[in-house]
Formats: C-alpha cells, structure tokens, sequence
C-alpha cells in the first residue's frame, strides 16, 4: 500500500507592528517589505506627535510634487486625498477618521517618502512602482474614509 503525501500548508509570516496589521497576507513585494513593516511601525508614533505629522505631511507634499504620475494611474487623486486629509487633521479641521485608516494613510505617506524603499526612488521609472502599489493598497483599504473626506470638503468649504 502506498502513502499518501499530504501537502503541508504554508504560513503566513506576520509582521511586526501594531495588532490590526498582523492579519494581512501581502502578496505584492512592496507590501512584504521591510520599508512597508518600518512605514507601518512608524504610523502610530507619527500619529501621535503632531509635529511629526505635520513633517511628514510637508515631506510628502514636496514628495508628490515632485514624483511621476504614471506609475501612480487612477490611484494620483486618492494619494493627492491622503494629503490633505493629513493635513485637514493636523490643522483640527477634521476628525472623521478611524484609528486604523489614520494609521495606514500615514503609514502609506511614509512609505512614499522613505528613499530607501523596496525599489530606491532614484531607479527610473521602477523607483515609484513600488510606491504606487503602497498607496493603491492604502487607497483600497481607507477607500470609504477617503471618499467621506472629500464629501466633507464639497460641503464644509
């Protein structure tokens, strides 16, 4: 009688980070990263020091002025929404936000600006690839926040 082998299931690696992070089973590099796991550790600390958010909102302003759209395609006005979210909360002007999508949209924020990144910025082309992966996860993921902000900003303005 032959055996039988039996396929044995793979493990999802954690990351290290806050706990509503652990979960999630990336599948594009980027994600997998250890500069995504440093963008994530680094979201709460940021999050609460607003003198660090509002660095980190200067930087990733001058960032996003400076970067191609291209690699970024549908996801250009949810990233340029990440910003002045960051902003609007930085200022008190808004706070219709959860924990958690605060905590990725900043995390995405740092990820844009770490120049040391899965693929460095300064490769052509390729150097932001990676970036817009983080921020079309991000995007998905805080959709609804990011949509609710921008309803918030037709009618409060």
């Amino acid at each position: 009688m032959k055996k039988v082998k039996t396929k044995s299931r793979r493990k999802i690696q954690r990351r290290s980070g806050p706990k509503n992070f652990e979960r999630i089973p990336y599948q594009k590099p980027a994600l997998r990263s250890d500069a995504f796991a440093r963008a994530l550790t680094n979201a709460k600390s940021c999050a609460n020091n607003p003198e660090s958010l509002k660095a980190l909102f200067n930087e990733a302003a001058r960032k996003a002025a400076t970067v191609p759209r291209e690699p970024f395609k549908d996801n250009w006005s949810y990233l340029q929404t990440m910003l002045r979210l960051i902003r609007a909360y930085d200022r008190g002007e808004y706070d219709q936000i959860s924990k958690d999508a605060l905590m990725w949209i900043i995390a995405a924020l740092n990820y844009l600006v770490d120049p040391f990144d899965l693929i460095p910025d300064k490769t052509p082309f390729l150097g932001f690839v990676d970036d817009a992966t983080v921020v079309e996860f991000v995007a998905a993921r805080t959709r609804q926040t990011l949509d609710d902000f921008m309803t918030w900003e037709t009618t409060m303005r």
